[in-house]
């Protein structure tokens, strides 16, 4: 479709914000240089000459956001799910990323994450790397070839960490943080962008917390790391800095954890926040700081569960994440399905009062509030289908879900983030273009 110009016709779902949910039955989304136009019950008269895609009686959804995976270790999917998280990390991630120092490992490895994401769901992704300069410049070329719009961080690692997979100190793991981000402004990527990517603070030496700021200032990228995962992770991180008030305190003492007023705008994004307090939490929401929840790797690694209900009822920005490989589904439909059903055991077990997610939020939290941190990135409104966002879509043919039930497209939305997968996906836009589906080979069809 020249200039990125069409409509596409068929049952519309979208969220305008966490309580705002949007649907329209056999409606016209209108697509203008690769940007919403608009939702609307017939075709304007001003887009009428635009050509028309027909998928009528198909869902279409805004294209699906995850907002914490690690690239590298997709390949062990599935594998030491018996283990709780820092046993986990030093048997099972630890081992297989040291094996990414290899270029030519790298390339058989993250190319089969890209082709796996490219029939999937999820249409924008923050993803982690590993240390090694040259495989992460490999991941990021993979994923700006294939439309996918993304953010790739290099880690940062030069303390308790294998001597596999740690740097050498802190001015060896920032100059090799310098030279990755001069390839990538060589590398002149559309789609793809750097992210600040400290593992944890217990890999992080102070000095080498200190010369990432500096390096977030002065190149003004997003941060991504995590938070308050494990109850063991935390009381390493309080002996490690012991004058800090909490887990993002200290973040926050190394200029690493959002910004506020007059200071540097790039946004920071934490995975997890399990065991986050009302102090810890009111932090974020003052800074900020961006919450991607995490359900299926918190419960896999016992972890715990994150008290969403808290997060968000504070004003915390927050969307979803895989957490692969913590995670064994990359798909943020299944992180939805995942979210409510740990909110309503969190109740059910803790005895707290917090109302459990409903579809409509999670949704949310999928679609718009992960797309409001690439927004805040400087990488284009996203994750809804309001004027001016740019065209992230999902075509659903849940036709197969057979049922006897008259069904909302409310409900309908509903059972297909229960129920579909990949196989139900009948067409996927970014950014006003169509990625082909290697599986299908689907074009843009005539009405």
């Amino acid at each position: 479709m020249k200039d990125n110009n069409f409509i596409i016709r068929g049952d519309l779902c979208w969220s305008e914000g966490i309580t705002a949910f949007k649907t329209m039955r056999d409606a016209y989304l209108v697509c203008v240089d690769g940007k919403s136009a608009g939702t609307f019950p017939r075709v304007p008269e001003q887009y009428e000459k635009l050509p028309l895609i027909n998928h009528s009686g198909s869902l279409v959804i805004p294209g699906l956001i995850d907002l914490h995976t690690h690239a590298p270790q997709f390949a062990f999917r599935g594998l030491g799910m018996d283990l709780e998280l820092l046993e986990w990390l030093s048997t099972n991630a630890f081992p297989e990323e040291a094996k990414y120092s290899d270029p030519a490992y790298a390339r058989k490895a993250y190319g089969a994450v890209v082709e796996h994401l490219k029939s999937g769901s999820n249409t924008r992704s923050v993803f982690f790397a590993t240390l090694h300069v040259p495989a992460t410049m490999i991941l990021m070329d993979l994923l700006e070839e294939s439309g996918m719009v993304s953010m790739v961080g290099k880690v940062n690692m030069d303390r308790n960490s294998p001597d596999t997979l740690r740097e050498e100190n802190a001015a060896a793991s920032i100059n090799a943080t310098r030279e990755w981000l001069e390839k990538c402004a060589a590398a002149n990527y559309r789609n793809t962008k750097p992210i600040l990517t400290p593992r944890f603070i217990p890999s992080c030496s102070n000095e080498l917390m200190r010369g990432l700021c500096a390096l977030q200032r002065e190149f003004n990228l997003p941060v991504q790391s995590h938070l308050s995962e494990n109850r063991g992770e935390i009381e390493w991180v309080r002996e490690l800095c012991p004058s800090s008030e909490s887990y993002g305190s200290a973040y926050n003492d190394f200029g690493l954890f959002g910004s506020e007023g007059s200071e540097p705008a790039a946004p920071t994004v934490m995975a997890h926040c399990v065991w986050s307090d009302e102090k810890e939490i009111e932090l974020m929401a003052r800074r900020g700081v961006f919450a991607a929840h995490c359900p299926q790797s918190n419960t896999n690694l016992a972890s715990g569960i994150a008290p969403m209900r808290h997060i968000l009822e504070a004003g915390v920005p927050a969307g979803l994440g895989s957490d692969v490989a913590g995670g064994t589904s990359s798909s943020i439909f299944r992180a939805m399905t995942d979210a409510i059903q740990v909110s309503k055991l969190r109740r059910a077990l803790l005895g707290v009062k917090d109302k459990p997610l409903t579809m409509e939020e999670v949704f949310f939290l999928g679609t718009k509030g992960g797309g409001e941190f690439f927004a805040k990135s400087n990488m284009g409104q996203c994750g809804s289908f309001e004027q001016g966002y740019e065209l992230d879509a999902i075509v659903l043919d849940d036709k197969a879900l057979t049922c006897p039930l008259e069904l909302s497209v409310r409900d309908r939305l509903e059972r297909a983030i229960y129920i579909c997968d990949s196989r139900n996906i009948e067409a996927k836009y970014i950014r006003g273009s169509e990625l082909l589906l290697a599986r299908s080979g689907l074009k843009f069809r005539p009405d």
